[in-house]
């Protein structure tokens, strides 16, 4: 099947490389016509229906009117002058929040693509009365605009109602300022913008680097990275079309998390064959570039196979998570990669074939052999001192493993930079009122077989409830159109996003709401703070399905290439030390350096699949080159530094180009994003320079043709002494960069 793909792809290159440019054009505007109509910005919205706070959103959704795509921003108005506000005051800013109630703010134009892509966010918003400061400095009004946040459409209907608001109040000599949800979010999205811009050249301009430096060719650099662009288009035009033909809605971090895999996977995956065709051409020069084409990418394409197949397997398994930000971000990309997967044996060795020579122009290394260079020199370093390499590797690993002691999740999301006009205004509540009050924890009460509510019903509860430490403040009872539904707001003393908050309402909380919840009622507690509280839940459920399910995923496809007992079993441990490494050193780097709550509650699990599944792909490919070369005569540790030799340099590379493409993610506003860019980065470059070049090839050195058992490739070649192979590969070593 493979070598049946690719050498079709071979024969007709032209051909594969048009049908692939007409997919990526046209499934590259379904993604980005459909992108923001598939996500889902409300993480208790992917709470499964038994958690107490996503049964809190339902009852506000269908007694209370409050639409899941709605986004509550704080609105502080306050004299120009600092004086305290009057009853006349008071008049005028209510009047002024009924006119902007009642005003339609329309979406202005955007030239950020053809209109028909562009969802329409034109609406009315709702505006209401919050409360007054205690020192009457400000009053605080509720703005609700209905759409997905991260829809620039949405955003920039926002700006717009700013605008207006600041420049009526200003006319009434009044201040105002924005802060939570979407005001939080278009500041720093306005702040961090020149900062992701530049950090996604830097990525491109890293990728063209490298490959210049190791190529010196202009093709062997810009290809690449069409490819993995076309590609990525397509990707994500497949997974966004199938989202939106099943009604599954996507994490919005996920379209993200998906470029950043791709980029960095197919990125590999391309330098992977090209480093073997330059390698085949040289030692092959009478050969048709064709044929080498068709003999690279059958041979190459098995072992990116197995390791595309390892990732799919590894995220495949979130399918079965609880939490539904797991349970679709798992399979979005292991759809992704399979797409990938396919323009790797299709559309890569298309333009090889199409390209051959030319693919290295105007280097003229083709014509000369390289010279051993750093990956020759340390092929033989694990060939002589295998042992002392094992033991280094091991060392550093464990040093960097001992940070998971003591280490903490934290659940909290707040990104906004402290210099934004949000976050300034956030701080200006807060001084005079409880913390929580711009993102209240709510108690719905329900009553049992359609009976009614009264205030006095409800008295005890709310009275209970005040006398909670840690609640500033209990709002008054609203109840629904039928009477059938209440909600109390509870004003929170400290930040609604903090551990704190979530150990106040998983306890004292929710222990006061259950026992004084009125007979023949049932009663849910939701906000912020409790929808992480059972996030936590959900999260520590799946890490006990995940970690397992998809460790024996990969071990069986391990099993199944490698065709051995042993050497699928040290490949393993060794992915298992570097991700307990890259783990360690993430919380050491945020928990314990930089005083953080703790590493972000979705780092562990991200991080287990990236760095196991990722960084298996380079132990795939050395093992997959170790085993050929063991198939020819000759001693073990020679045949481990012929692979060493000629792999590391690819190893090397694509490890660079990964950790740089995960990276990126670290300049990323949202704290919980940056962690898992800085920590897939470190964890991609200790798979490829301390697994995969170092740790593996020294055990496989160590045990020798044994790591196959119980099949042990070229036993008889070795006992009945050279053989003449004709398909034997090069011996000429590669530099880490040659010309």
């Amino acid at each position: 099947m493979i070598r049946a793909l690719t050498g079709f792809s071979t024969r007709n290159p032209w051909k594969v490389i048009a049908v692939w440019a007409v997919l990526g054009i046209f499934l590259t505007m379904v993604g980005q016509a459909l992108i923001y109509r598939v996500t889902e910005t409300q993480t208790g919205d992917f709470l499964p229906a038994k958690y107490d706070s996503a049964a809190a959103l339902k009852i506000a959704e269908e007694k209370f009117g409050v639409k899941p795509d709605a986004n509550a921003v704080t609105l502080l108005v306050a004299r120009s002058d600092g004086k305290p506000l009057t009853a006349a005051d008071q008049r005028r800013i209510g009047a002024e929040a009924k006119e902007l109630g009642r005003r339609r703010v329309t979406m202005p134009k955007s030239d950020d693509g053809p209109a028909i892509l562009q969802k329409d966010y034109s609406q009315t918003p709702r505006i209401n009365p919050a409360m007054v400061a205690p020192d009457r400095s400000f009053e605080l009004l509720t703005v609700a605009l209905t759409g997905n946040s991260t829809d620039p459409g949405l955003e920039s209907v926002f700006r717009e109602l700013r605008k207006d608001a600041t420049t009526e109040f200003a006319d009434l000599g009044m201040r105002t300022g924005f802060t939570g949800g979407l005001a939080d979010s278009v500041d720093t999205a306005d702040a961090e913008k020149t900062t992701s811009t530049i950090a996604g050249i830097l990525t491109f301009g890293l990728i063209l680097l490298l490959n210049v430096l190791v190529f010196r060719s202009v093709l062997a650099a810009i290809l690449p990275l069409l490819a993995v662009v076309i590609t990525g288009g397509a990707a994500a035009g497949t997974v966004v079309g199938a989202a939106a033909l099943t009604g599954i809605k996507l994490d919005t971090s996920t379209p993200q998390l998906i470029n950043v895999v791709l980029l960095g996977i197919g990125i590999d995956y391309f330098l992977f064959l090209l480093f073997r065709f330059r390698e085949q051409l040289r030692a092959r020069p009478e050969q048709h570039h064709r044929a080498v084409a068709a003999e690279v990418t059958g041979r190459v394409g098995t072992a990116i196979t197995s390791a595309a197949l390892t990732i799919v397997a590894a995220f495949a398994t979130l399918g079965v998570a609880s939490f539904g930000q797991f349970r679709v971000l798992g399979p979005a990309i292991a759809i992704a990669v399979l797409v990938m997967l396919l323009a790797s044996l299709t559309l890569m060795p298309a333009l090889l074939a199409a390209t051959g020579r030319k693919m290295f122009w105007p280097s003229r290394a083709l014509k000369r052999a390289p010279h051993e260079g750093s990956a020759g020199r340390f092929g033989a370093l694990v060939a002589r001192r295998p042992l002392v390499l094992v033991l280094a590797s091991v060392a550093l690993l464990g040093a960097l493993a001992a940070g998971t002691v003591g280490m903490r999740m934290d659940y909290g999301q707040s990104g906004t930079p402290g210099d934004t006009a949000a976050a300034t205004t956030a701080a200006e509540i807060s001084r005079a009122l409880p913390a929580g009050v711009s993102d209240p924890t709510t108690v719905y009460v329900t009553a049992d077989n359609g009976g009614t509510l009264t205030r006095s019903g409800l008295g005890a509860l709310s009275h209970a409830l005040g006398q909670v430490k840690g609640v500033g403040k209990v709002g008054g009872t609203s109840f629904a159109q039928d009477r059938t539904a209440a909600r109390i707001d509870l004003y929170l003393t400290v930040d609604p996003q903090s551990q704190k908050a979530r150990d106040l309402v998983s306890g004292p909380v929710r222990s006061t709401v259950t026992a004084h919840t009125p007979d023949g009622t049932q009663a849910h507690v939701g906000g912020t703070a409790a929808i992480f509280t059972d996030v936590a839940d959900a999260v520590d459920h799946d890490l006990k399905i995940v970690f397992p399910v998809a460790a024996a995923l990969i071990a069986l496809i391990l099993f199944m290439l490698l065709r051995s007992l042993l050497a699928p079993v040290i490949l393993m441990i060794s992915v298992g030390l570097g991700f307990a490494a890259t783990l360690g050193a993430s919380a050491l780097v945020f928990q314990h350096v930089q005083g953080k709550p703790g590493v972000s509650f979705t780092l562990p699990l991200v991080l287990f699949l990236f760095v196991v599944a990722l960084g298996t792909d380079y132990n795939i490919l050395i093992s997959d080159r170790i085993r050929e070369e063991m198939e020819r005569p000759g001693p073990a540790r020679a045949a481990v530094a012929r692979a060493v030799r000629h792999t590391a340099p690819a190893i090397a590379t694509a490890g660079l180009v990964l950790a740089g493409s995960f990276g990126s993610l670290a300049v990323n506003p949202a704290p919980a994003t940056q962690q898992i860019g800085f920590a897939t980065a470190l964890g991609i470059l200790l798979s490829a320079f301390v697994l995969s070049i170092a740790l593996v090839p020294a055990l496989a050195a160590l045990l020798g043709r044994g790591i196959w058992w119980p099949v042990r490739p070229g036993r008889s070649a070795h006992r009945h002494g050279p053989r003449h192979d004709t398909d034997a590969p090069a011996t000429e070593p590669d530099r880490m960069t040659v010309g």
